[in-house]
């Protein structure tokens, strides 16, 4: 009797392991900078995504397992984000991973995820190399959901030459990759118009002090400054305007919108403008309900997200990934980019409904006829063009 009974013990064993095994958590990882001058963007990012992840896990999660998400704080340092993509490759075994805020980080982390044939979702991060970097090899691994700097560059400079007629235009850019590649793109688009930057200013990360960079502008006779940086670093140019007694536009990258700009600039910041992919305004049911549940699970002052454009990309870019991991009916990373190239159900995400947002040469999402204009208005981030507020309830979809 007791053979029997050890052959059931033992089948019992097994069965029991199986179901455990089947029901592993899916990890993602989740990479950006939660503390320090980015950490509007990064903090935001990582809400939407646990937003999503929350939705999705309450719902059954995916292929019948939750979603278990890895969060790393890099610190919007290059050397912080590759020991972050090494601890996700080899001590985590993450399945794929969203974030990055910052063009440098993204661009030295990747890397290892592209070697490892682990998905990269880029949410928020827009330098134009990003989803590049690997073109010549046969595979890439890397995509992204948010409006990058090719597109973002010639929208500055036609609100600012094309819309306003300003014919003599600085370029303020930090020290980083990002916004020195954004000069870059500003500069391409420029040219395009067939003008020239009557002054090309560069500044560091953690910069007070920009007198030098706007007297040199404001001698050169410049009707508008075109911004390429982040919160901190734009609200000391906007300051530094009021010090100087001297208004003129700021027309920049979509980090203007960043809550430690709005907030350290104070009325400085009012009309500043720049390209927004989502605006926390609830245009549509889908952006009701995100807005209504940010604000009652996050709390954030004032009811307004800190960056706005970073919480949406966020939660889009998990549903993103859980459709293709869903249709790949695997966790293995060539088969969740395979189906990321050729997803075959749109999925309504709140910057837009992704329908065949990628194929195999190209990984970017976003096309330049879906970001409308914000301008910063007491506080907040609104429309700035009343055309788009009217027409913000129908939604702009990938070309």
């Amino acid at each position: 009797m007791q053979f029997p009974f050890k052959r059931l013990a033992v089948a019992g064993l097994i069965a029991v392991s199986a179901a455990a095994f089947a029901a592993d958590p899916i990890k993602i990882g989740v990479d950006g900078p939660f503390t320090g001058g980015s950490s509007s963007m990064g903090v935001s990012m990582r809400d939407g995504v646990r937003l999503a992840t929350d939705e999705i896990n309450k719902a059954g999660g995916v292929l019948g397992r939750q979603i278990q998400l890895v969060e790393r704080d890099d610190e919007a340092k290059n050397e912080r984000g590759v020991q972050i993509a090494q601890e996700f490759i080899n001590k985590e075994k993450v399945v794929a991973v969203v974030g990055y805020i910052n063009t440098g980080v993204a661009l030295a982390s990747q890397r290892f995820f592209q070697e490892a044939k682990i998905p990269v979702l880029n949410n928020v991060a827009t330098g134009s190399v990003i989803t590049h970097q690997f073109d010549k090899e046969p595979e890439n691994y890397i995509f992204r959901n948010a409006a990058h700097d090719s597109i973002q560059a010639p929208m500055i400079v036609e609100e600012a030459v094309g819309r306003r007629g300003y014919k003599k235009v600085a370029i303020l850019a930090d020290s980083t990759n990002y916004g020195q590649l954004g000069r870059e793109d500003l500069e391409k688009a420029l040219k395009a118009k067939g003008i020239t930057p009557v002054a090309v200013e560069k500044f560091n990360i953690k910069d007070v002090d920009m007198t030098a960079q706007l007297l040199k502008a404001k001698e050169a006779g410049a009707e508008a400054i075109l911004t390429y940086g982040i919160g901190p670093e734009l609200a000391q140019i906007a300051n530094g305007m009021t010090k100087l007694g001297w208004k003129v536009p700021m027309i920049g990258s979509w980090t203007l919108a960043m809550a430690n700009f709005i907030d350290n600039a104070g009325p400085g910041g009012d009309g500043a403008r720049m390209p927004q992919t989502f605006i926390q305004e609830p245009t549509t049911p889908k952006r009701k309900a995100f807005i209504d549940n940010f604000v009652k699970t996050f709390k954030p002052k004032n009811n307004r997200m800190d960056s706005p454009v970073s919480a949406a990309q966020g939660y889009d870019s998990i549903y993103l990934l859980a459709a293709a991991i869903k249709q790949a009916n695997s966790t293995e990373g060539p088969k969740i980019k395979a189906a990321l190239e050729d997803l075959s159900t749109p999925v309504e995400g709140v910057v837009t409904t992704y329908n065949k947002p990628f194929s195999k040469t190209d990984h970017d999402a976003i096309t330049s006829n879906i970001p409308v204009f914000g301008e910063v208005k007491a506080g907040r981030v609104v429309f700035a063009n009343a055309d788009d507020q009217k027409s913000a309830d129908k939604v702009r979809v990938k070309q």
